[in-house]
């Protein structure tokens, strides 16, 4: 922690005012906030398109960004703010150095604060990726059970309130090792945390329980349970535990003392009760109360009769459970009635179905257990982590990363949180497993999908010259592009490579480059991107509007400013000097400082 002299009063006040906001009950880190604050502004991060590392020409689409993530982040939220669907990270797992490269400058196997660094190294990152979401985005983020407690405490506070849950994903389907404890750990965990207007998409329904051997013209229909899990003497239950007579039989039926009906009557509670829906009885005169066919049907002459009965077990049930018994109210009420021994059910239309899906179970089973899929439970199917290696394999000819998640793990994630046209961000991208996800996802089903890749070059002391972004994520889509492997077949995804750089703000003026602010505003306006040909402007011309960067201000960029005004185009013009501009074309369009909102957007 830094030392409370070296504050000034105004970081003091701050200071002090978040420790009073900060929860009594939660998870508890080593954190600097002074420091995290401005660390997140402490300069400008601009991107360089590197065109001999890009795939496929311009214009480009898709973007594999390298350098360190929190680097690419803060671009990322002056760029693509509120405009990524889909955020899925498998980060370091808080092992050692065995498998993060972060550790070497993060991490002091002798602090006793190093959890510490792990949380705080995911805190930032987290809080500006929340920044990059959609109003219906989501992020997914992998964990084994060794660290899922804290990081999904750490999450509850870098993403408040959007908590949904998490999928528990089969890695494996074997291991008989056990442990220590005789124990085998076979899973892990996908955490979801999402804005509120998210949701799954679901998988289909089966509709083959749907018929119409009635000839209804309502359509087909299935039969729908009529009972609620409440028992009669719940208050809960009110006069919901009534007989019901189907009146074209005159035949009653007992009502399940421990699940009353889901409908009141109107005749048990009264004609002037109000209630949310239709009493019992209008729901049978629609016919839309399904009575047994042909029931067996018994009368009671006697009380004496019944009890018999009662305790012969020789009356009504529902599954095992008697429908009429000693103790029950108003036994007298069943002497001398047409007692029908079945179950009334609701009549549920297909055409009333409120979502032709069915919501997700928390399971991700291997595709070994597919045939467990049923109507009631509806599973994401995914490979195991066998998968993953394979994959790299087969794309590298060598094993060229370790622990990979398997590509249709993140594509049935990704098939379930997006649409076509949405943006996929992973920043712990390693392999590209990601990016392959969406690629087979858009050849699949046709989708437009975007992805952006963030991954470090991860070189350290020892190996300088590693680069792993360049050499395994960027190259695994650029092996993919050019395979003749019937697996890869129709596999296909442009893509422009950026390459991170710190810049303080007091020299952007001399520093930032024609061609990073051109990637930016590309960017910013949700076009593909292009090179900066270096010239005096440059301009993006589409169907919806059009873009124009003006490096220098001269007539002849005036002259086609006015003619853009004329044409009445959705233009969008950034300049150095906006006031050279507007001083000779007035206010007809849109025109804008550099400085100014490349700083304004990356200080938001």
């Amino acid at each position: 922690m830094s030392s409370y002299d070296d504050l000034s009063r105004e970081q003091m006040i701050e200071l002090l005012k978040k420790r009073d906001r900060t929860k009594k009950l939660g998870l508890v880190w080593e954190r600097d906030e002074i420091e995290a604050d401005n660390a997140v502004d402490a300069n400008f991060v601009a991107a360089t398109i590197i065109p001999d590392l890009s795939d496929k020409p311009a214009p480009w689409r898709n973007m594999v960004i390298e350098g360190d993530n929190f680097d690419a982040l803060r671009w990322l939220r002056m760029t693509l703010p509120g405009k990524v669907k889909c955020i899925y990270i498998d980060p370091p797992y808080n092992t050692g150095n065995k498998d993060w490269v972060y550790n070497d400058h993060y991490m002091d196997p002798e602090d006793r604060f190093r959890h510490s660094t792990w949380l705080e190294f995911l805190y930032r990152r987290l809080s500006l990726a929340r920044d990059l979401l959609t109003d219906d985005g989501v992020i997914l983020v992998s964990i084994n059970d060794d660290q899922r407690a804290k990081l999904e405490l750490l999450m509850d506070e870098a993403l408040p309130g959007m908590k949904i849950g998490s999928f528990v994903w089969r890695t494996r389907t074997g291991g008989n090792e056990g442990g220590e404890s005789f124990f085998t750990i076979n899973h892990e965990h996908v955490l979801i945390y999402a804005k509120s207007g998210f949701r799954f998409s679901g998988t289909k329904k089966s509709f083959e329980m749907y018929s119409n051997p009635d000839n209804d013209p309502r359509g087909d229909w299935r039969k729908d349970n009529l009972t609620v899990a409440v028992g009669y003497t719940n208050p809960r239950a009110g006069k919901a535990y009534y007989p019901l007579r189907d009146p074209a039989t005159d035949v009653w039926y007992a009502c399940n003392p421990d699940r009353v009906w889901i409908y009141a009557s109107k005749e048990h509670s009264g004609a002037e009760k109000r209630v949310k829906t239709k009493f019992m009885e209008d729901w049978i005169a629609d016919g839309q109360i399904v009575f047994p066919d042909a029931p067996r049907v018994h009368v009671w002459e006697t009380k004496e009769d019944l009890l018999d009965a009662i305790r012969a077990g020789d009356v009504p049930k529902s599954g095992q459970t008697p429908l009429l018994r000693e103790g029950l109210p108003n036994l007298d009420f069943w002497v001398g009635k047409r007692v029908g021994f079945g179950t009334p059910a609701f009549k549920r239309y297909k055409e009333d179905l409120r979502n032709p899906t069915q919501p997700l179970s928390s399971w991700i089973i291997p595709r070994s257990e597919e045939h467990t899929r049923n109507d009631d439970f509806q599973f994401i199917v995914s490979g195991t982590n066998d998968e993953g290696a394979k994959v790299i394999k087969s794309v590298f000819g060598s094993k060229a990363f370790d622990y990979a998640k398997p590509v249709s793990l993140i594509r049935e994630l990704v098939r379930q949180s997006t649409s076509s046209g949405d943006v996929v961000l992973d920043f712990f991208a390693g392999s590209a497993t990601t990016a392959q996800a969406v690629m087979e996802l858009n050849v699949e089903d046709g989708g437009g999908r975007r992805f952006v890749m963030v991954s470090s070059s991860e070189a350290t002391g020892d190996q300088p010259d590693k680069n792993l972004c360049r050499d395994v994520t960027a190259e695994r889509i650029r092996r993919i592009n050019k395979s003749e492997d019937p697996k890869f077949a129709d596999l296909a995804a442009e893509f422009a490579y950026l390459r991170c750089e710190e810049i303080d703000f007091e020299d952007l003026d001399h520093d930032l480059q024609q061609a990073q602010v051109w990637a930016a505003l590309e960017t910013i306006h949700d076009l593909p991107l292009t090179l900066y040909s270096g010239g005096h402007w440059q301009e993006h011309r589409t169907e919806e509007l059009t873009l124009v960067f003006a490096d220098r201000v001269n007539a002849k960029l005036i002259d086609h400013l006015e003619e853009i005004a004329n044409r009445r185009e959705n233009a969008f013009v950034y300049a150095w000097a906006p006031g050279q501009i507007t001083q000779a074309i007035g206010d007809v369009l849109d025109v804008r400082s550099v400085r100014e909102e490349l700083v304004g957007r990356f200080r938001q």
